[in-house]
């Protein structure tokens, strides 16, 4: 499944505010297998938002909202979702009157306008907000899943591990991915891409991404698999043998990456391919909520085959 994760808010949109949230919510996907394909950020304005939801759903089956979800004129998520799905809004008096009873509690008097966050979209769940005022919403609507949930990261969180995880484990397919990190210094990005681009690109699964950081090169290949167990194997079988070239080496794990840079060598029909300068550091890197199981492995230029 494909998710898409839309920010709301038009103090997003100025220097002074970053959106945290969507980090948050694309580590919880990536654990169940659900791959974030877009994101966006778009201000208090209900058409624009509209218009953004509508796109959203015509491309995944995940969309979920961040923000919006308070009590004033500028805070349109619930308006904007139910004119892009062509539903109305309903008045749900039990949420006004546990609202009522919350700032009874903090000794204060509710204003009229926070009754504007009892609105609920025709057709939602409610989902109860154990953090603060503004209660989120689950829609499905034909195949997708729509979730508005609150801005605060605090009351998001909390949400979204309590209310929408539990729904979201039962209609996502079973599904892992796992990201391995290939770090590669002294070559410049354009230099390496033409050496591994005629073998990557023969794969859709996994997915590689060239990325230039701070002193070194990263290829980043990412495999979606049906299983946890399945994702680990694929990493110890990948690359396929029908995709190397015969080459030597020690060790099984060694010969596995000698081969896969055997086979760039042949494809770009180079010289024998030189080992870029760094340090030999391999190490499988402890789970992260953000890339599981995240295979690093760096080469030594002494070395006649890929430090695994």
């Amino acid at each position: 499944m494909n998710a898409e994760i839309i920010a709301v808010g038009s103090e997003m949109l100025t220097p002074e505010r970053v959106d945290t949230n969507s980090l948050y919510l694309t580590g919880e996907l990536n654990n169940l297998g659900v791959e974030v394909v877009a994101k966006c950020v778009v201000g208090d304005h209900c058409d624009r938002l509209a218009g953004a939801v509508r796109q959203a759903l015509e491309r995944s089956e995940i969309v979920i909202l961040s923000g919006g979800l308070g009590p004033t004129e500028d805070d349109v998520t619930r308006e904007a979702v139910a004119q892009a799905l062509g539903r109305k809004l309903v008045f749900h008096p039990e949420i006004a009157e546990a609202l009522e009873r919350r700032f009874a509690l903090a000794q204060r008097q509710m204003a009229e306008v926070n009754k504007r966050q009892a609105l609920v979209i025709e057709g939602a769940d409610v989902l109860p907000n154990d953090r603060g005022t503004a209660p989120g919403q689950w829609l499905e609507e034909s195949g997708s899943v729509v979730m508005l949930l609150p801005g605060p990261p605090h009351e998001l969180k909390s949400m979204f591990e309590r209310q929408c995880l539990p729904r979201l484990k039962r209609l996502a397919p079973a599904q892992a991915i796992r990201t391995a990190v290939l770090r590669v210094v002294g070559m410049p990005e354009s230099d390496l891409d033409q050496l591994i681009s005629p073998v990557y690109k023969k794969y859709l699964n996994p997915v590689t991404t060239i990325l230039a950081a701070n002193g070194e090169i990263q290829v980043h290949l990412r495999a979606r698999c049906a299983t946890e167990a399945e994702a680990d194997a694929f990493w110890r079988r990948w690359p396929p043998p029908s995709s190397c070239c015969s080459a030597t080496a020690s060790t099984p794990a060694t010969a596995t990456r000698s081969k896969w840079w055997s086979a760039i060598s042949c494809a770009n029909a180079a010289p024998p391919f030189q080992w870029p300068k760094v340090a030999p550091a391999a190490c499988w890197a402890s789970a992260s909520r953000r890339f599981p199981a995240a295979r690093t492995t760096s080469w030594a230029a002494s070395s006649p085959t890929p430090t695994p």
